[in-house]
Protein backbone atom coordinates (compact mmCIF):
# COMPACT_ATOMS: atom_id res chain seq x y z
CA UNK A 1 0.00 0.00 0.00
CA UNK A 2 1.65 3.71 -1.02
CA UNK A 3 0.69 6.91 1.16
CA UNK A 4 1.60 9.92 -0.70
CA UNK A 5 1.45 13.47 1.36
CA UNK A 6 1.91 15.29 -2.55
CA UNK A 7 1.14 19.08 -2.50
CA UNK A 8 -1.34 20.11 -4.92
CA UNK A 9 -1.73 23.45 -6.67
CA UNK A 10 -2.78 25.69 -4.34
CA UNK A 11 -5.70 27.79 -6.32
CA UNK A 12 -6.47 26.95 -10.47
CA UNK A 13 -7.90 29.79 -12.65
CA UNK A 14 -9.49 28.08 -15.50
CA UNK A 15 -11.95 29.51 -18.81
CA UNK A 16 -10.89 31.23 -21.81
CA UNK A 17 -10.29 34.71 -21.59
CA UNK A 18 -8.77 34.10 -17.78
CA UNK A 19 -5.24 35.21 -18.60
CA UNK A 20 -6.61 38.70 -18.56
CA UNK A 21 -7.38 38.27 -14.64
CA UNK A 22 -3.05 37.51 -14.06
CA UNK A 23 -2.52 41.25 -12.42
CA UNK A 24 -5.13 41.09 -10.20
CA UNK A 25 -4.40 37.51 -9.10
CA UNK A 26 -0.54 38.33 -8.45
CA UNK A 27 -1.63 42.00 -6.67
CA UNK A 28 -1.63 40.68 -3.49
CA UNK A 29 1.74 38.69 -3.61
CA UNK A 30 3.39 42.20 -4.94
CA UNK A 31 4.39 43.25 -1.40
CA UNK A 32 6.71 40.23 -0.69
CA UNK A 33 10.26 41.06 -0.40
CA UNK A 34 11.62 43.49 -2.95
CA UNK A 35 8.14 44.21 -4.78
CA UNK A 36 8.17 43.34 -7.91
CA UNK A 37 7.85 40.29 -10.29
CA UNK A 38 10.01 38.24 -12.78
CA UNK A 39 8.74 36.90 -16.31
CA UNK A 40 10.00 34.11 -17.79
CA UNK A 41 8.29 33.55 -21.16
CA UNK A 42 8.58 31.82 -23.76
CA UNK A 43 10.95 33.70 -27.03
CA UNK A 44 8.37 32.10 -29.28
CA UNK A 45 6.17 35.21 -28.26
CA UNK A 46 8.83 37.73 -28.43
CA UNK A 47 6.63 40.70 -31.14
CA UNK A 48 3.56 38.51 -30.67
CA UNK A 49 0.51 39.68 -29.50
CA UNK A 50 0.87 37.92 -26.28
CA UNK A 51 3.47 40.81 -25.37
CA UNK A 52 1.06 43.60 -25.26
CA UNK A 53 -1.28 41.54 -22.35
CA UNK A 54 1.48 40.78 -19.71
CA UNK A 55 0.12 42.88 -17.06
CA UNK A 56 3.19 43.48 -15.90
CA UNK A 57 4.44 46.87 -13.95
CA UNK A 58 7.62 48.86 -14.91
CA UNK A 59 9.92 47.45 -11.49
CA UNK A 60 9.44 44.19 -13.07
CA UNK A 61 12.14 41.84 -15.02
CA UNK A 62 10.92 40.42 -18.12
CA UNK A 63 13.50 37.32 -19.65
CA UNK A 64 12.33 36.02 -22.95
CA UNK A 65 14.08 32.47 -22.98
CA UNK A 66 14.53 30.25 -26.16
CA UNK A 67 13.95 26.40 -25.33
CA UNK A 68 14.27 25.57 -28.80
CA UNK A 69 15.79 22.76 -29.50
CA UNK A 70 17.39 22.91 -26.31
CA UNK A 71 15.59 21.71 -22.77
CA UNK A 72 16.27 23.99 -19.49
CA UNK A 73 20.17 23.41 -17.99
CA UNK A 74 21.69 23.72 -14.46
CA UNK A 75 23.84 26.11 -15.76
CA UNK A 76 20.98 28.39 -17.15
CA UNK A 77 18.97 28.41 -14.10
CA UNK A 78 22.04 29.56 -11.64
CA UNK A 79 22.87 32.00 -14.23
CA UNK A 80 19.85 33.56 -14.29
CA UNK A 81 19.02 33.51 -10.45
CA UNK A 82 22.49 34.66 -9.93
CA UNK A 83 21.70 37.72 -12.45
CA UNK A 84 18.05 38.38 -11.07
CA UNK A 85 19.89 38.70 -7.01
CA UNK A 86 22.30 40.94 -8.92
CA UNK A 87 20.01 43.46 -10.19
CA UNK A 88 17.11 44.05 -7.88
CA UNK A 89 17.38 41.37 -4.68
CA UNK A 90 14.58 38.77 -3.94
CA UNK A 91 11.72 39.18 -6.30
CA UNK A 92 7.63 38.65 -5.01
CA UNK A 93 6.83 35.71 -7.46
CA UNK A 94 7.87 34.07 -10.43
CA UNK A 95 5.75 34.20 -13.57
CA UNK A 96 6.28 31.53 -15.82
CA UNK A 97 4.34 32.07 -19.42
CA UNK A 98 4.91 28.83 -21.90
CA UNK A 99 5.54 25.36 -23.01
CA UNK A 100 6.94 22.13 -20.76
CA UNK A 101 10.29 23.77 -20.63
CA UNK A 102 8.90 27.55 -19.25
CA UNK A 103 6.87 25.61 -16.84
CA UNK A 104 10.15 23.87 -15.42
CA UNK A 105 12.27 27.25 -15.25
CA UNK A 106 10.28 28.87 -13.60
CA UNK A 107 9.62 26.43 -10.66
CA UNK A 108 13.48 26.11 -11.08
CA UNK A 109 14.14 29.84 -10.32
CA UNK A 110 11.95 29.95 -7.86
CA UNK A 111 13.68 27.34 -5.77
CA UNK A 112 17.19 28.70 -6.32
CA UNK A 113 16.29 31.96 -5.45
CA UNK A 114 16.09 31.38 -1.97
CA UNK A 115 18.59 28.38 -2.17
CA UNK A 116 22.63 28.86 -2.48
CA UNK A 117 24.62 26.81 -4.59
CA UNK A 118 24.01 25.52 -7.83
CA UNK A 119 20.98 23.59 -8.78
CA UNK A 120 23.13 20.32 -9.66
CA UNK A 121 23.46 19.70 -5.86
CA UNK A 122 18.75 19.49 -5.56
CA UNK A 123 18.67 17.02 -8.40
CA UNK A 124 16.55 14.37 -7.10
CA UNK A 125 13.27 13.80 -4.55
CA UNK A 126 13.31 15.92 -1.51
CA UNK A 127 17.25 17.60 -1.29
CA UNK A 128 16.02 21.30 -1.88
CA UNK A 129 16.30 22.97 1.74
CA UNK A 130 14.41 25.39 1.95
CA UNK A 131 11.23 26.56 0.56
CA UNK A 132 10.82 29.15 -2.69
CA UNK A 133 9.27 32.32 -3.81
CA UNK A 134 5.79 32.34 -4.83
CA UNK A 135 5.42 31.62 -8.76
CA UNK A 136 2.26 31.09 -10.93
CA UNK A 137 2.80 28.97 -14.59
CA UNK A 138 0.60 29.93 -17.71
CA UNK A 139 1.16 27.12 -20.17
CA UNK A 140 0.74 27.83 -23.66
CA UNK A 141 0.94 24.16 -24.30
CA UNK A 142 -1.01 21.50 -23.01
CA UNK A 143 0.63 18.53 -22.63
CA UNK A 144 3.15 17.62 -20.36
CA UNK A 145 2.03 18.16 -17.41
CA UNK A 146 4.43 20.49 -15.79
CA UNK A 147 1.90 22.87 -14.84
CA UNK A 148 0.63 20.58 -12.28
CA UNK A 149 3.53 18.38 -11.42
CA UNK A 150 6.04 18.10 -8.20
CA UNK A 151 9.09 18.04 -10.61
CA UNK A 152 11.08 20.79 -12.10
CA UNK A 153 12.92 18.80 -15.16
CA UNK A 154 16.77 19.76 -15.48
CA UNK A 155 19.59 18.66 -17.63
CA UNK A 156 23.35 18.81 -15.62
CA UNK A 157 26.80 18.23 -16.62
CA UNK A 158 26.22 14.51 -15.67
CA UNK A 159 22.59 13.39 -15.48
CA UNK A 160 19.14 14.76 -16.67
CA UNK A 161 17.11 14.50 -13.26
CA UNK A 162 14.20 16.95 -11.91
CA UNK A 163 14.13 18.95 -8.07
CA UNK A 164 11.52 17.49 -6.84
CA UNK A 165 10.16 18.42 -3.42
CA UNK A 166 6.36 19.81 -2.53
CA UNK A 167 8.06 23.34 -3.03
CA UNK A 168 8.55 22.97 -6.90
CA UNK A 169 4.62 22.48 -7.42
CA UNK A 170 3.22 26.00 -8.69
CA UNK A 171 0.76 28.19 -5.92
CA UNK A 172 -1.04 28.98 -8.51
CA UNK A 173 -1.60 28.20 -12.66
CA UNK A 174 -3.56 30.32 -14.72
CA UNK A 175 -5.23 27.75 -17.79
CA UNK A 176 -6.80 29.65 -20.75
CA UNK A 177 -7.21 27.82 -23.60
CA UNK A 178 -7.11 30.38 -26.23
CA UNK A 179 -3.66 30.69 -25.42
CA UNK A 180 -2.97 27.28 -26.82
CA UNK A 181 -4.50 28.21 -30.50
CA UNK A 182 -1.27 29.26 -31.63
CA UNK A 183 0.18 25.81 -31.61
CA UNK A 184 1.99 23.88 -34.31
CA UNK A 185 0.05 20.99 -35.70
CA UNK A 186 2.77 18.53 -34.92
CA UNK A 187 3.50 19.85 -31.77
CA UNK A 188 -0.19 19.66 -30.77
CA UNK A 189 0.33 16.57 -30.99
CA UNK A 190 3.86 15.50 -29.60
CA UNK A 191 2.77 17.38 -26.08
CA UNK A 192 -0.89 15.80 -26.13
CA UNK A 193 1.30 12.78 -26.70
CA UNK A 194 3.08 13.23 -23.78
CA UNK A 195 -0.43 13.02 -21.56
CA UNK A 196 -1.24 10.18 -23.17
CA UNK A 197 2.00 8.26 -22.23
CA UNK A 198 1.87 9.54 -18.81
CA UNK A 199 -1.23 8.47 -18.15
CA UNK A 200 -0.78 4.43 -20.07
CA UNK A 201 2.51 4.19 -18.20
CA UNK A 202 1.01 5.22 -14.55
CA UNK A 203 -1.96 2.60 -15.21
CA UNK A 204 0.62 0.00 -16.09
CA UNK A 205 3.22 -0.12 -13.45
CA UNK A 206 2.77 -1.80 -9.95
CA UNK A 207 2.62 1.98 -8.42
CA UNK A 208 -0.76 2.70 -9.70
CA UNK A 209 -3.41 3.01 -7.51
CA UNK A 210 -7.51 4.11 -7.44
CA UNK A 211 -6.26 7.75 -7.21
CA UNK A 212 -3.67 7.87 -9.82
CA UNK A 213 -6.05 5.43 -12.14
CA UNK A 214 -9.43 8.32 -11.11
CA UNK A 215 -7.26 10.52 -12.94
CA UNK A 216 -5.57 8.89 -15.77
CA UNK A 217 -9.13 7.52 -16.87
CA UNK A 218 -10.44 10.83 -17.34
CA UNK A 219 -7.43 12.01 -19.40
CA UNK A 220 -7.39 8.86 -21.87
CA UNK A 221 -11.18 9.47 -22.19
CA UNK A 222 -10.25 13.36 -23.42
CA UNK A 223 -7.54 12.57 -24.85
CA UNK A 224 -9.13 10.14 -27.03
CA UNK A 225 -11.44 12.76 -28.06
CA UNK A 226 -9.34 14.84 -29.24
CA UNK A 227 -7.17 12.66 -31.19
CA UNK A 228 -9.68 9.63 -32.15
CA UNK A 229 -12.95 10.86 -31.50
CA UNK A 230 -15.60 11.49 -34.27
CA UNK A 231 -14.36 15.58 -33.27
CA UNK A 232 -11.04 14.85 -33.52
CA UNK A 233 -8.79 17.03 -34.18
CA UNK A 234 -8.12 21.02 -34.23
CA UNK A 235 -11.00 22.66 -32.38
CA UNK A 236 -11.58 25.12 -29.48
CA UNK A 237 -13.20 22.58 -28.21
CA UNK A 238 -10.68 20.14 -28.10
CA UNK A 239 -8.16 23.09 -26.61
CA UNK A 240 -10.63 22.93 -23.53
CA UNK A 241 -10.43 19.33 -23.15
CA UNK A 242 -6.29 18.73 -23.90
CA UNK A 243 -5.77 21.64 -21.53
CA UNK A 244 -7.87 19.72 -18.42
CA UNK A 245 -6.35 16.22 -20.15
CA UNK A 246 -2.62 17.58 -19.54
CA UNK A 247 -3.66 18.71 -15.86
CA UNK A 248 -5.11 15.32 -15.20
CA UNK A 249 -2.81 13.64 -16.51
CA UNK A 250 -0.03 15.33 -14.93
CA UNK A 251 -1.64 14.36 -11.71
CA UNK A 252 -2.06 10.66 -12.61
CA UNK A 253 1.33 10.91 -12.85
CA UNK A 254 2.39 12.11 -9.67
CA UNK A 255 0.27 10.07 -7.84
CA UNK A 256 1.69 6.93 -9.88
CA UNK A 257 5.28 7.19 -11.60
CA UNK A 258 5.73 7.15 -15.17
CA UNK A 259 7.62 3.68 -16.71
CA UNK A 260 10.26 2.65 -19.75
CA UNK A 261 8.90 5.41 -22.71
CA UNK A 262 10.13 8.23 -20.22
CA UNK A 263 12.81 6.53 -18.76
CA UNK A 264 14.46 5.67 -22.31
CA UNK A 265 13.17 9.38 -23.10
CA UNK A 266 15.54 10.98 -20.40
CA UNK A 267 18.78 9.19 -22.38
CA UNK A 268 17.49 10.28 -25.93
CA UNK A 269 17.32 14.18 -24.64
CA UNK A 270 20.33 14.00 -22.35
CA UNK A 271 22.78 12.50 -24.87
CA UNK A 272 20.84 14.00 -27.92
CA UNK A 273 19.06 17.13 -26.95
CA UNK A 274 15.80 15.87 -28.51
CA UNK A 275 12.86 17.87 -26.92
CA UNK A 276 11.11 15.72 -24.29
CA UNK A 277 7.48 15.57 -25.51
CA UNK A 278 9.46 14.08 -29.01
CA UNK A 279 11.05 12.08 -27.77
CA UNK A 280 8.81 10.33 -26.26
CA UNK A 281 6.80 9.90 -29.48
CA UNK A 282 9.74 8.71 -31.64
CA UNK A 283 10.27 6.23 -28.79
CA UNK A 284 6.69 4.91 -28.20
CA UNK A 285 6.13 4.15 -31.49
CA UNK A 286 8.64 0.95 -30.69
CA UNK A 287 7.09 -0.58 -27.69
CA UNK A 288 4.14 -2.75 -28.77
CA UNK A 289 5.78 -5.42 -26.66
CA UNK A 290 5.53 -3.38 -23.31
CA UNK A 291 2.32 -1.34 -23.82
CA UNK A 292 0.25 -3.13 -26.23
CA UNK A 293 -2.99 -1.40 -26.14
CA UNK A 294 -1.31 1.83 -25.39
CA UNK A 295 0.41 0.98 -28.53
CA UNK A 296 -2.22 0.13 -30.54
CA UNK A 297 -3.93 3.14 -30.20
CA UNK A 298 -0.95 5.51 -30.60
CA UNK A 299 -0.26 4.48 -34.12
CA UNK A 300 -4.02 4.64 -35.00
CA UNK A 301 -3.61 8.16 -33.94
CA UNK A 302 -0.04 8.72 -35.70
CA UNK A 303 -2.38 7.36 -38.85
CA UNK A 304 -5.22 9.31 -38.31
CA UNK A 305 -3.29 13.00 -37.94
CA UNK A 306 -1.05 12.25 -40.74
CA UNK A 307 2.40 12.28 -38.28
CA UNK A 308 5.79 11.38 -39.72
CA UNK A 309 8.42 9.93 -37.00
CA UNK A 310 11.85 9.26 -37.73
CA UNK A 311 13.06 5.73 -37.98
CA UNK A 312 16.57 3.75 -37.97
CA UNK A 313 17.96 6.83 -35.56
CA UNK A 314 20.20 4.15 -33.99
CA UNK A 315 22.06 2.65 -37.12
CA UNK A 316 24.00 5.92 -36.38
CA UNK A 317 25.03 5.67 -32.86
CA UNK A 318 27.94 3.65 -31.61
CA UNK A 319 28.32 1.79 -28.85
CA UNK A 320 29.58 4.49 -26.62
CA UNK A 321 26.67 6.60 -27.76
CA UNK A 322 24.20 3.36 -26.32
CA UNK A 323 26.24 3.34 -23.19
CA UNK A 324 26.19 6.28 -22.31
CA UNK A 325 22.36 6.77 -23.17
CA UNK A 326 21.52 3.88 -21.28
CA UNK A 327 23.35 4.71 -17.98
CA UNK A 328 21.03 7.94 -18.00
CA UNK A 329 18.22 6.02 -18.60
CA UNK A 330 19.25 3.14 -16.13
CA UNK A 331 20.00 5.39 -13.48
CA UNK A 332 15.61 6.23 -13.11
CA UNK A 333 15.40 2.99 -10.90
CA UNK A 334 11.89 4.48 -9.67
CA UNK A 335 10.55 4.18 -13.34
CA UNK A 336 12.22 0.69 -14.15
CA UNK A 337 10.73 -0.60 -10.43
CA UNK A 338 7.28 0.99 -11.59
CA UNK A 339 7.07 -0.42 -15.30
CA UNK A 340 8.69 -4.22 -13.94
CA UNK A 341 8.44 -4.52 -10.15
CA UNK A 342 10.20 -5.58 -7.20
CA UNK A 343 13.04 -7.41 -9.20
CA UNK A 344 13.10 -5.21 -12.24
CA UNK A 345 17.03 -5.52 -11.65
CA UNK A 346 16.46 -9.03 -13.39
CA UNK A 347 15.39 -8.02 -16.67
CA UNK A 348 17.07 -4.11 -16.78
CA UNK A 349 20.60 -4.20 -17.40
CA UNK A 350 22.71 -1.57 -19.46
CA UNK A 351 22.24 -4.09 -22.44
CA UNK A 352 18.43 -4.79 -22.18
CA UNK A 353 18.29 -0.87 -22.46
CA UNK A 354 20.16 -0.68 -25.03
CA UNK A 355 18.92 -3.25 -27.36
CA UNK A 356 15.23 -1.12 -26.53
CA UNK A 357 17.40 1.89 -27.89
CA UNK A 358 18.67 0.05 -31.21
CA UNK A 359 14.89 -0.31 -31.70
CA UNK A 360 14.50 3.45 -32.83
Amino acid sequence: MQHKNFKNIDKVTYGRGSFNQLAETVEPVRKENKNYFVYVVDNYFKGKDLVNRLQNKAEDLIYYIDVDPHEPTTEQIDALRDEILAKKGLPSGVIGIGGGSIMDIAKALSLMLTNEGSSTLYQGLNLVKKPGIYHLGVPTISGTGAEVSMTAVLTGPEKKLGLKCDWTVFNQVILDPELIASVPTDWWFYTGMDTYIHCIESESGIRNNAFSLAYGEQSLKLCREVYLGEQSGRSAENDDKLMVASLMGGLSLTYSEVGVCHALSYGLSKIHGTRHCYANCVIFQHLGDIYTKGHEEFMQMIKKHKIELPQNLSKEWDDATLTAMAQVSYNLPFMWHHAFGDDWQKTVNLGYIKDLFRRL
